[in-house]
């Protein structure tokens, strides 16, 4: 009962961050730029502006799906971004544009985010499996067995935790990245500026969710685990 009152706890709040960002979104999304240039024409003169030559500015489908994907180097814009004139579309797109600087720049962070994806795209789906199938053979037969199978589940799943809190400098520092591009080359109004941080604040509150979300997560299933053993 535990464990569905914090996974519901972890729901609720990760549905009421996303819905503020949504909201936000919608709300800048009628901020329109003095300057009149695009989401996709922001995004590619910060990249001119920072002398990345290789990386495509793309169009995506769907909602907030931006991101950047550093195996074929494009930042790619959701409907909303891509082709939209306002302080919403100029913020995301400037803060993708920022994840392809660091990937241009070596930043430390991005680059073990980026070393732990392959291990993680295939962790993270087993673990609870593996910690839950621990606990039940442990729990039927009473064998040693059951309990380092159970471990190795958490191991798992300190694995997609680490990930989580690693996103958080790496996305933080995009967002500063973004913002100070658009102030020092006066992209945006002071108005505009504000619509524009104030989105990002709340896109970056996702993620912290997220990570407190799994660290909770692996904290309680390790109480689980090694409590067991008294």
């Amino acid at each position: 009962m535990g464990y569905y009152i914090l996974i519901g706890a972890i729901a609720l709040v990760s549905w009421l961050v996303s819905n503020k960002l949504k909201s936000k979104f919608r709300h800048y999304s009628k901020v329109q730029l003095r300057n009149g240039m695009s989401g996709a024409e922001i995004a590619e003169k910060m990249l001119a502006d920072h002398g990345i030559r290789d990386v495509k500015v793309v169009s995506a489908s769907g909602m907030l799906t931006d991101h950047y994907n550093p195996r074929n180097k494009t930042v790619n814009l959701s409907e909303g971004v891509y082709s939209q004139r306002n302080a919403a579309a100029a913020a995301v797109a400037a803060h993708e544009c920022g994840h392809a600087v660091q990937h241009a720049q070596a930043y430390e962070w991005l680059t073990l985010r980026s070393r732990l994806v392959p291990v993680v795209s295939i962790t993270s789906g087993l673990s609870m499996w593996v910690v839950f199938g621990g606990l039940i053979l442990g729990a039927a037969s009473g064998a040693g067995m059951g309990f380092y199978i159970a471990v190795a589940g958490l191991i798992m799943m300190g694995l997609a935790t680490l990930f989580s809190f690693i996103t958080l400098p790496v996305e933080y520092d995009a967002s500063n990245r973004a913002l100070a591009w658009l102030k020092q080359k006066n992209m945006v109004t002071p108005d505009e500026y504000k619509g524009s941080e104030d989105a990002l604040k709340w896109a970056a509150r996702t993620y912290l969710v997220a990570a407190i979300g799994s660290l909770a997560t692996l904290v309680y299933w390790g109480l689980q685990v090694f409590g067991g053993r008294d």
